[in-house]
């Protein structure tokens, strides 16, 4: 493989911004495939793919390469030249590289794949959580098959077409898909490519969300007519899968306390033709107080860690730090006490996670249902999905029904 200059620098420009300026990580990318619009699919494929992968392995590398954030321009060019001779590529004669210790580089590779906070490349406090909370052998599985580089998998939109017709349609448009076992309404990509520039995409035929991510709609047991709340919506991932599951028959309800993201959840429904979401803000306590004991299914799908999704999102495992995660877990357990007061009696509420920690996932449920307000639920099932057996995001979902 032959490196390029102007391809290189994107490279180099955004490792500054994502680790220097604190740019999240699919940001940096999406500015560095700006940069040039005459770059063809295997060049914006090598700046993307790059880019994650020294975030991805940054602790591995910047301790080869003896080197520590923030990074000067020289700093950058080293961690790139060890991303380099560990992939095989050959470094040209470019006066940033200089003088590269292969054999130095190949060695201490070898000495600190031993040791796994630098072999899966972590820090220190997050190895230490994980071990505490899954021990020893599930975290090493675990922590390995969240550093792969994630599918890209999508959900059909079953208001608008089949699954097997939408894979006509996308084979139609050149790209290739295939189904996968259990999850009824996905399709993973055979090979990396950019849907949203599809005619299928501009159709509301499919949105692209993780297999794991797919589960958490199903599991709330919905049917079409039913009066629905989706309380931490966000954009809408999981609303629309629940509008599909609906037929677009009944109320959903979708409240988030950002309007940024509800905006871009009606922009969603929209192309999706999914008519039965209506949207809210949560500006206060009155919106939740006047669905008090209303809804048949409320859908939590609570903040978290986020440590599910690292796949990808690589750059948080940088950005998270261990005291959010104990701040966070006080807002879900307020989440939980609040929210679940829209559960009518008789009907069903899920808590949901895209973190694989237990003290954010059953533990908060236990938690709730020894409270004043938990009592009235009955635990009925949950569901760890860890991507080292899913071969998908980390998930946790916990069906909860009231009496």
């Amino acid at each position: 493989m032959r490196l390029h200059r102007n391809l290189t620098f994107a490279v180099i420009d955004s490792i500054r911004d994502i680790f220097n300026e604190g740019v999240y990580a699919d940001k940096g990318v999406e500015k560095a495939l700006q940069r040039d619009k005459r770059w063809g699919a295997r060049d914006r494929k090598f700046v993307a793919e790059t880019i994650y992968d020294i975030v991805r392995w940054n602790r591995l590398y910047a301790e080869i390469a003896e080197v520590k954030v923030p990074y000067d321009r020289d700093n950058i060019w080293r961690l790139f030249s060890v991303w380099c001779v560990l992939r095989g590529i050959a470094l040209p004669d470019w006066n940033q590289i200089g003088d590269v210790p292969l054999r130095r580089i190949k060695g201490k590779f070898d000495e600190l794949s031993k040791i796994r906070k630098f072999r899966e490349s972590i820090p220190d406090w997050m190895d230490d959580l994980g071990v505490q909370e899954l021990g020893e052998e599930l975290w090493t599985k675990e922590i390995a098959a969240l550093n792969q580089q994630a599918s890209v998998v999508l959900r059909t939109n079953t208001l608008n077409v089949s699954k097997e017709m939408l894979q006509l349609k996308l084979k139609a448009e050149d790209i290739e898909t295939e189904t996968i076992p259990n999850y009824p309404d996905a399709l993973k990509l055979l090979e990396r490519a950019n849907v949203f520039t599809t005619l299928a995409f501009h159709e509301g035929l499919f949105e692209v969300q993780d297999a794991s991510s797919q589960m958490v709609a199903a599991f709330l047991d919905v049917e079409p007519g039913m009066k629905v709340v989706d309380a931490c919506a966000g954009a809408g991932g999981k609303t629309l899968h629940l509008a599909s599951l609906m037929q677009n028959k009944g109320q959903i309800i979708a409240m988030d306390i950002y309007e940024s993201k509800l905006k871009k959840l009606k922009i969603r429904a929209k192309r999706n033709k999914a008519h039965n979401i209506d949207l809210r803000l949560i500006e206060s306590t009155k919106v939740i107080k006047k669905l008090h004991e209303k809804a048949d299914r409320v859908l939590i799908d609570a903040p978290c860690s986020g440590l599910g999704v690292l796949r990808r999102n690589p750059d948080s495992k940088w950005k998270l730090q261990s005291e959010f995660i104990e701040e966070i877990k006080k807002t879900q357990q307020e989440v939980l006490q609040n929210y679940s007061k829209m559960v009518k009696p008789g009907g069903k509420m899920v808590y949901a996670t895209c973190s694989i920690l237990p003290s954010e996932n059953r533990q908060q449920v236990d938690l709730f249902l020894t409270s004043e307000a938990g009592k009235s639920f009955s635990f009925v099932k949950d569901n760890n999905v860890f991507a080292h057996q899913s071969g998908f995001d980390g998930f946790y979902m916990a069906l909860l029904e009231k009496k």
